[in-house]
């Protein structure tokens, strides 16, 4: 069993264990108090481009004197906020925020993005907060417009009797249904979703950290709901700072000088140092296997042994899949999507990610012609 240790208290008499074990998921030892649902987070963190000392471009033109440096430490990580979207994020690279995000390497864990896991994290809080006054209900949660309508479906049943697990019940359907928010997101990048109008956003998908940093955020959130450590925002997002600490110190988080050094290795093939975001193919390399039973993406020259995550898919019998799914329906601007017949769903995830691989290897032949 992999249980990193246990946080100290954090807001609470109670120590928290962040258990991150793929065996049997633990359980809450009662119903602890919540906060109240939650308003959904409104934009994702600016995540970073694969890749340090970047420079970028603006219609097609070098932007002069701007470089982002990208890589982070556990000593920089700041404080977590909840919701921390685009115009905070927007401070924090900036150095004005609160939070400070960006790319470290570890040993057992590859390269880890911390914006991708506080917006999962974030996300998975947000859906628990919704789900557990009305689980057992049928209901929908409506997100903004991501290329498609994305719908969160949660369908009627009968709940546990005991208060216990019917917490811990919602917390892991709200950990999996997050997670697929998250698969979704490197999907609709790649098919042209675009945030800010007119900024393509096809470099960061399907980047080789992205999906598992966004399942170590879908893991960390749910150890935190279990331990009972989101009975108000306060707590929740002091108890986060130090749990992503503590992972990323666990997975073998190594200096910035590390990072770069990594980052030095594979340009060339994983990424393109002479381009400039958002170029499209600033990143040579992606992962597009969905899924939420993971390694990271091997690193060439690693020896240590990597960290297996995973969200289970049944749960005291229940199966999460038939209690909850994430629905997209067809939007206004579909961009290069095809549109879905009648709605796209988790079980459609993996041929559209093959057919993105498929244009990616397209496109790496005619390059090396």
């Amino acid at each position: 069993m992999l249980a990193w240790g246990t946080l100290a208290p954090v807001c609470s008499a109670l120590p928290v264990n962040l258990n991150l074990s793929t065996s049997a998921p633990p359980a809450a030892s009662e119903a602890w108090p919540v906060m109240s649902p939650q308003p959904q987070p409104n934009g994702l963190r600016p995540c970073c481009a694969f890749g340090y000392d970047l420079h970028a471009e603006l219609l097609g033109m070098p932007v002069p004197f701007y470089q982002l440096n990208n890589t982070v430490t556990v000593d920089e990580l700041g404080q977590h906020q909840y919701n921390d979207h685009l115009l905070t994020g927007l401070a924090n690279l900036a150095g004005l925020g609160r939070e400070n995000n960006g790319i470290l390497y570890t040993s057992r864990g590859g390269f880890i993005d911390t914006a991708h896991v506080r917006d999962t994290a974030d996300m998975t809080v947000y859906v628990f907060s919704q789900l557990l006054p009305k689980l057992g209900q049928a209901f929908t949660l409506s997100l903004e417009d991501e290329l498609a309508e994305r719908r969160l479906v949660f369908t009627a049943f009968t709940p546990p009797d005991d208060a216990a697990e019917r917490y811990s019940l919602a917390a892991w359907l709200a950990a999996h249904v997050a997670y697929q928010v998250a698969e979704w997101h490197e999907i609709a990048q790649w098919y042209g979703f675009e945030s800010v109008p007119g900024f393509s956003e096809g470099v960061s998908a399907f980047s080789p950290e992205d999906l598992y940093s966004n399942l170590l955020g879908a893991r960390l959130a749910a150890s935190l709901i279990l331990n009972g450590q989101t009975a108000s925002p306060g707590m929740y997002n002091m108890a986060m700072g130090t749990a992503l600490r503590q992972a990323l110190t666990n997975l073998g988080a190594q200096p910035a000088e590390i990072t770069r050094f990594q980052f030095d290795m594979l340009n060339g093939r994983w990424w393109s140092s002479q381009r400039r975001v958002p170029e499209k193919y600033l990143v040579l390399y992606r992962n597009f296997r969905m899924g939420d039973s993971r390694l990271p993406t091997p690193v060439p020259g690693e020896q240590t042994a990597p960290v297996h995550l995973s969200l289970p898919h049944r749960w005291k019998g229940f199966d999460l899949n038939a209690l909850g799914e994430m629905q997209l329906w067809p939007g206004d601007n579909m961009a290069q999507l095809p549109p879905p017949s009648p709605y796209y769903t988790p079980k459609d995830f993996p041929s559209l990610a093959e057919r993105a691989r498929e244009q990616d290897a397209q496109r790496n032949a005619s390059r090396d012609r």
